[in-house]
């Protein structure tokens, strides 16, 4: 229990949380290195790694047993198949927003993911939101409403990473595993479709093998890691401190995103993408506000 862990252990736990919403922050630094490939290729590439990663890691933690007692569970596998779907569109529009100069709205849509997640908790699960939560959805919803309405279309990137990772964040929720173990099975899944895209771009010698490159290669292979080794981190700061104060940490990426689209790409905000990040963020506050008072209230 986290409740009896010694302040030493806490401190590490707020270590593995800095690293692995750290490094997700630095997430678009690592993906525009491959900005002149096809979005698609370096997903194929992506998945290829980073399965060959995540099972060095099961190995290594002698977890092989977990991995197969998920696979024979066929519901387990149909909720999987079906997180799989949401984490590889998820992944496609990252990557793709990264190499076409969108990271700005990429990190939009990380914001907006805590509060998408707020309203899928109502919508399915049938939770009940407090008078300052419903506020902060409203909020939300105003700044993307008036964002559509100044630029004359909806934000699609932000909306869709957004959406897809609260959608699997939902079905992972509902079947609980292990990040490292589902991830095994996720990409195990994703693996065919991979091979099989790889396969025909090189046949119609759309694509070279390995990016056409040594640098390319070696960046490709390191999609492996730089996708599993977050996990681990937010696994190890799971283990050490509470839930509700991890969650804290989770806009640490966004707010990497941010800083890297603004102060590194050049991606200055418009004045209606400004008026959008201030409700969100000010939706965010008050949300926040109100998870830590009930948490409060709760251990008192």
């Amino acid at each position: 229990m986290t409740t009896s862990l010694s302040p030493a252990e806490a401190r590490k736990g707020v270590l593995f949380a800095i690293a692995c919403y750290g490094s997700w922050g630095l997430f678009p630094a690592f993906w525009r290195l491959l900005a002149e490939l096809p979005p698609a290729d370096v997903l194929a590439w992506r998945i290829v790694w980073s399965l060959l990663a995540v099972l060095i890691l099961v190995g290594w933690q002698r977890r092989w047993n977990d991995v197969l007692v998920l696979l024979g569970s066929r519901r387990r596998l149909a909720v999987l198949a079906a997180s799989t779907a949401c984490i590889s569109v998820n992944w496609l529009v990252f990557i793709a927003a990264v190499g076409g100069g969108k990271v700005l709205e990429a990190s939009m849509g990380y914001f907006l993911n805590p509060l998408v997640n707020v309203a899928l908790g109502v919508m399915v699960l049938k939770e009940r939101l407090r008078p300052l939560q419903w506020l902060a959805v409203a909020l939300a919803v105003a700044g993307v409403a008036q964002l559509t309405v100044a630029t004359g279309s909806p934000p699609w990137v932000a909306l869709i990473l957004a959406v897809t990772f609260g959608i699997y964040g939902l079905l992972r929720k509902r079947l609980p595993v292990a990040p490292l173990i589902g991830l095994a099975v996720e990409t195990g899944l994703m693996l065919p479709f991979a091979l099989a895209w790889l396969a025909w771009r090189v046949l119609a010698g759309g694509a070279p093998m390995l990016g056409g490159s040594v640098e390319l290669a070696l960046i490709l292979a390191a999609s492996g890691p730089v996708t599993a080794l977050p996990l681990l981190w937010f696994a190890a700061a799971a283990t050490r401190m509470r839930y509700a104060s991890l969650g804290f940490f989770q806009y640490m990426a966004p707010t990497g995103h941010f800083l890297l689209a603004v102060l590194a790409y050049g991606e200055m905000p418009e004045p209606a993408h400004w008026l959008t990040f201030a409700c969100i963020w000010v939706a965010i506050l008050l949300y926040s506000a109100d998870i830590w008072r009930q948490y409060r209230l709760s251990a008192a």
